[in-house]
């Protein structure tokens, strides 16, 4: 997931190519019984296409703090299946920092939205945002999406805007601001999967800081 700008780099070195977001919570630790569904095994969780749309699916609201928003530079393509993907892509971009500014390594919207590596990642994403008693703040923009799908599996790339994103730290109620850099934009490339319910989870999420690609 590789946002937000330094906390999560540092945390993440090791995982960098996959989804890059981690947190380890000095409250309470997450035990075998609370990991994300899919995530021990390390790989895609692969299910039919569902018979009914995905309307019908019990979607976990999605609320964040005030201070931190999104904008999704994206047109709808007319296609019903590839912008499916693009809307629940956006909401599982949402459930992350919903997660980090709830201090919930294993939260339900992750379950929801994520699977395999990519619920794995996630997950440790949140829990190092948690051992540091901060959160995300400010402005993030996602831009150039390309997405292809059938009925059961997508990929889709797309760019993100970190140059108005911070950590912020609660204790001492202080932003980490910097200046923008070649390396606040970040190229991501997302495999997706349909599941039962009709979701498109995330699977895998590769990411390339200062990819020359997303450079405004």
């Amino acid at each position: 997931m590789n946002r937000p700008l330094r906390l999560a780099t540092a945390a993440l070195t090791a995982s960098a190519a996959l989804l890059l977001t981690s947190c380890g919570s000095d409250e309470k630790s997450s035990g075998s019984d609370d990991k994300i569904a899919g995530a021990e095994q390390g790989g895609e969780k692969k299910s039919p296409p569902p018979s009914e749309p995905a309307q019908g699916a019990d979607r976990p609201e999605i609320k964040l703090p005030s201070d931190v928003t999104f904008t999704f530079s994206w047109a709808k393509t007319g296609d019903k299946t590839k912008d499916a993907v693009l809307a629940d892509r956006e909401q599982a971009i949402k459930a992350i920092d919903m997660a980090i500014a709830e201090k919930a390594p294993t939260h339900k919207a992750l379950r929801f939205y994520y699977e395999g590596d990519a619920a794995a990642n996630a997950q440790k994403y949140i829990q190092a945002y948690v051992k540091a008693d901060a959160r995300t703040t400010g402005a993030y923009r996602y831009y150039d999406a390309t997405v292809t799908a059938d009925s059961g599996t997508a990929a889709l790339t797309y760019c993100e805007d970190q140059s108005k994103a911070y950590d912020k730290y609660l204790k001492k109620d202080k932003v980490d601001k910097g200046p923008a850099t070649k390396n606040s934009y970040v190229l991501y490339a997302a495999k997706l999967s349909r599941n039962d319910a009709g979701v498109w989870v995330t699977t895998q999420l590769n990411a390339t800081r200062g990819s020359d690609k997303c450079q405004p």
